[in-house]
């Protein structure tokens, strides 16, 4: 016989029903005895099976619980030395100091010793150069329109001449502000 346990154990259930309708009794028992062999066998490792399941979660929910001790443990040691920490605030605090800070200078005591960083000085600032200042470009004077062919004046066809207004006339200004005057130097007298 080959197969599961479940699977011998039903064969020999079914040989055992074959034999009884036969009137086999002595092969009936015989593969009645199988059958209950079988499903001993089957019940036994079934036992075992749920034995270990049950020993392996236990493990398991021991060393969860061992976990959850020792995070607990973790987070009170953590919170206990915060609040020590904070309750003394006299422990001992570096002294941070600044390269860039030349102002600063390192102690001989210290066993420190100076870097190129920490020689320079405060970046100095570059000075501005002012653009040098333009003259106000002057305009050439507009060029005198001459007469329209038409003989219309201003060369309008209904005959009225319109007046020009004065600022075509005059030339236009620079937006760029006038130089300022130098202020005449006053003659140096001779001390001589």
């Amino acid at each position: 016989m080959r197969g599961t346990p479940q699977q011998i154990i039903d064969k020999y259930n079914q040989l055992t029903r074959d034999a009884q309708l036969s009137n086999d009794r002595v092969a009936a028992e015989n593969f009645q005895q199988h059958a209950e062999h079988y499903l001993r066998m089957l019940n036994e490792a079934q036992r075992e099976i749920d034995t270990r399941r049950e020993e392996q979660e236990r493990q398991n929910r021991e060393r969860q619980a061992e976990r959850d001790r020792e995070r607990a443990e973790r987070l009170e040691r953590q919170e206990r030395e915060a609040t020590t920490d904070a309750a003394s605030g006299e422990g001992p605090q570096p002294e941070i100091q600044d390269p860039r800070d030349a102002a600063a200078p390192v102690s001989e005591s210290s066993g420190l010793v100076e870097t190129p960083e920490g020689q320079t000085s405060a970046p100095e600032t570059p000075e501005v150069k002012k653009a040098p200042s333009r003259k106000p470009r002057n305009r050439k004077p507009a060029a005198p329109k001459e007469p329209a062919s038409d003989g219309m004046p201003d060369g309008n066809p209904d005959g009225h001449s319109e007046a020009k207004p004065d600022a075509e006339a005059k030339p236009k200004r620079s937006r760029a502000k006038p130089k300022p005057k130098p202020k005449p130097e006053e003659p140096q007298e001779a001390a001589e």
